[in-house]
């Protein structure tokens, strides 16, 4: 089961580049919520937040926190990324759900004449997250290394 979840084709570098792409996209957006940088609330104040504006229990929000971070993180590393894939996919289903962006259409809002940002940027965090779930890290990925090493 274990080496299913971290096999992969360790030569491609398609994976590679869609996997720390995702990676480096949410990255920024789990430090605001872990540490308060870029921003952010930090943990307490997003712990906070999210009950206040969305209803949502603090267990839900941790999970939320740790996608966007530590899945942000195993994403770069190619560290079970089908798992960390998932999760962020998960939350950016729940963000662009919750956060009201069906109501904005597609579009992002760039140039201020929509009630919100649409959909768009999350179409894109769904492709690069279903490339990380089916296809697996890729080339130069701590999931090869365990598998090597291991011997799985």
């Amino acid at each position: 089961m274990i080496k299913r979840i971290l096999s992969t084709n360790d030569r491609s570098i398609e994976l590679l580049v869609a996997r720390v792409t995702l990676g480096l996209v949410i990255l920024p957006h789990g430090l605001q919520k872990v540490f308060g940088v870029f921003g952010g609330m930090g943990f307490a104040g997003t712990l906070n937040a999210f009950d206040q504006y969305f209803g949502m229990p603090g267990i839900l929000t941790i999970l939320v926190i740790l996608a966007e971070f530590i899945g942000a993180l195993g994403l770069i590393a190619g560290f079970f990324s089908r798992f960390m894939g998932f999760s962020v996919l998960l939350t950016m289903i729940g963000a662009m759900v919750m956060g009201g962006h069906l109501q904005n259409g597609f579009f992002m809002n760039w140039f201020g004449n929509q009630a919100g940002e649409g959909m768009e940027y999350f179409f894109l965090t769904f492709g690069l997250a279903l490339v990380s779930i089916i296809g697996g890290s890729g080339k130069f990925s701590l999931d090869t290394l365990l598998v090597t090493k291991l011997k799985l």
